[in-house]
């Protein structure tokens, strides 16, 4: 088992250089310059920058899909730099569940058949996908949606189908890249109090944005601009707040519902290696 007090992502001086144009006349691009960042078991944390400042690339770092130029990256204490693809692949599939803005969703699937692709991928029997996958589809409030297609769900109902899928495999850390750019007002805050509520039963969040009020949401806030780290700070805003305001909606009878009040408590595991 890995020790608890293992920081779950440890970047160490991290740089990725690009090279642009010909092999002979390239010009090399610094998208990321001695980056180094610890994230601790069961934080919650936005990385916020404009477009181009890097935080796309450093979370493609921290996912396990790309690698840094140089540096050293340790995800729950490992060296990535140690690990196969085998290895890496495993992680991604079992240990990070990924949420992207595009939803990334099949349209030719159903919600359930959506959700259980992580499954498949991981090898587990068809006779036990479904049950799991209607189970992540219950803990983020669309068991009602489960056999319909995206083009059959509002944004907010996409996204959630894209949360369950990266539920589905109980990963202890949720990677979400700009998670509410493509949602309205109120399915965004639907979604930061889903993540607020995740955080709340154990697991890590690491939240990319370029929007300081979903920054605010999370607890710890890193702002990253020409590839550095420019500050790193708790909060101002506690993310318990939007919770509230969310789920007193459901106790009210109020017409904007959530998906968080239902989630129930989970034992998590840090992943062995």
């Amino acid at each position: 088992m890995v020790d608890s007090n293992t920081p779950v992502v440890d970047l160490r001086d991290i740089w990725k250089t690009y090279g642009m144009g010909r092999k002979d006349d390239a010009v090399r691009v610094d998208a990321l310059r001695g980056v180094s960042l610890s994230i601790e078991d069961r934080e919650y944390t936005a990385i916020i920058g404009p477009s181009g400042s890097g935080k796309s690339t450093l979370m493609h770092i921290i996912g396990c899909l790309d690698n840094p130029t140089s540096g050293t990256y340790y995800i729950d204490g490992e060296d990535a730099s140690d690990l196969t693809e085998q290895d890496l692949a495993e992680i991604r599939n079992s240990h990070i569940g990924f949420v992207f803005q595009q939803f990334n969703l099949l349209a030719s699937l159903n919600a359930w058949r959506n959700v259980e692709l992580p499954l498949s991928y991981a090898g587990v029997p068809s006779s036990k996908r479904r049950t799991r996958a209607m189970e992540a589809l219950e803990r983020v409030g669309l068991t009602d949606r489960a056999n319909h297609k995206p083009g059959e769900l509002s944004g907010g109902q996409q996204q959630r189908v894209a949360v369950a899928r990266a539920l589905v495999n109980n990963p202890s850390l949720i990677l979400a890249d700009e998670p509410t750019g493509n949602l309205d007002s109120v399915s965004t805050s639907d979604m930061l109090a889903l993540f607020h509520d995740l955080n709340e039963e154990g697991r890590t969040i690491i939240l990319i944005t370029h929007d300081a009020d979903v920054a605010a949401s999370a607890r710890r806030i890193v702002q990253v601009r020409d590839g550095a780290i420019t500050s790193d700070s708790a909060s101002t805003a506690p993310a318990a707040a939007t919770s509230t305001v969310i789920t007193s909606s459901i106790r009210t009878g109020a017409s904007t519902p959530t998906a968080s009040a239902r989630i129930p408590d989970m034992s998590l595991r840090r992943v062995p290696r």
